[in-house]
């Protein structure tokens, strides 16, 4: 697992972004066009992160994933703005932190429960709303955290029961 960065930052911005302005132009649902987008070519780029070495804008990446998936009305559910920021946010800051590819996280959490969880988790830390995901799904990706974090709570149990 690394650490967040500068870059790190500019990839979840771009993609937060890019999520939020798909609800006014983009024609196809919000979960169509997060599939789409997360098994696009923009999203494997986004992944090397060679994309922070071009000059690319938010409504270039919709017209990217139109240009390689074609024109669609597909779907009419569209999120509100501030979810679809926030699942983009979080799926790039997964993608980052957990140094995975798009898909491999598209398939871990699709977006319908990222939605569910907008409500309780848009206020965390991002890493922190990962973590939940993860372990309500029993998923242990960085092992070694893991076992520091059980722990540090094993010794804070021991000394409350030792006093």
């Amino acid at each position: 697992m690394r650490k967040m960065n500068k870059d790190g930052l500019l990839l979840c911005d771009l993609q937060a972004k890019a999520f939020e302005i798909a609800v006014d132009f983009a024609q196809v649902s919000s979960e169509v066009f997060i599939r789409r987008f997360m098994n696009s070519n923009v999203a494997k780029a986004m992944d090397n992160e060679s994309v922070l070495q071009t000059n690319i804008h938010e409504k270039d990446i919709l017209n990217m994933i139109e240009e390689q998936y074609g024109k669609s009305e597909y779907g009419s559910v569209k999120y509100t703005h501030n979810e679809m920021f926030w699942i983009g946010y979080i799926y790039r800051y997964f993608c980052y932190t957990y140094e995975m590819t798009s898909i491999q996280v598209y398939k871990i959490v699709k977006p319908k429960e990222l939605r569910g969880l907008f409500p309780a988790y848009h206020t965390m830390d991002s890493a922190q709303a990962i973590e939940r995901i993860l372990e309500a799904k029993g998923l242990l990706i960085d092992e070694e955290t893991e076992l520091k974090r059980q722990y540090e709570i094993f010794k804070k149990v021991r000394s409350e029961v030792t006093n």
